[in-house]
């Protein structure tokens, strides 16, 4: 039987956390989400359970809002390098949820990278 959309982004979505709680040595995450209109991307530490930096197109100041696009994501992805760097992170596991790692996932990443964070 056909599963639908949604089960299948569900699944990938628990695989892909059930992976990196194996090999995450206390690392941080950078947890990224996207929607129709924008995307959005934490660092979060699971161990203390905060999280210690996050940008999103919503923000006014980056000038994306609404938008959800290859520029924007690599936006997110530069801005969230940075603030990762004055929280103190160099480091951190990619966790991509459910999304495919392609198109706006892959260049916030590629962003993020050349900027400065290991991921």
């Amino acid at each position: 039987m056909a599963k639908s959309k949604r089960e299948l982004f569900l699944k990938r979505r628990l695989r892909v956390r059930n992976k990196l709680r194996s090999v995450n040595a206390g690392r941080v995450r950078l947890s990224v989400h996207r929607s129709s209109k924008n995307i959005s991307v934490q660092l979060i530490d699971d161990v203390q359970g905060v999280t210690l930096a996050a940008a999103s197109t919503l923000e006014k100041d980056l000038g994306f809002v609404g938008k959800n696009n290859l520029e924007a994501a690599a936006k997110v992805g530069a801005v969230i390098a940075e603030r990762a760097k004055a929280a103190g992170v160099t480091e951190a596991y990619f966790d991509r949820g459910g999304f495919l790692f392609h198109g706006k996932v892959k260049a916030l990443a590629d962003a993020a990278r050349e900027a400065g964070l290991k991921i």
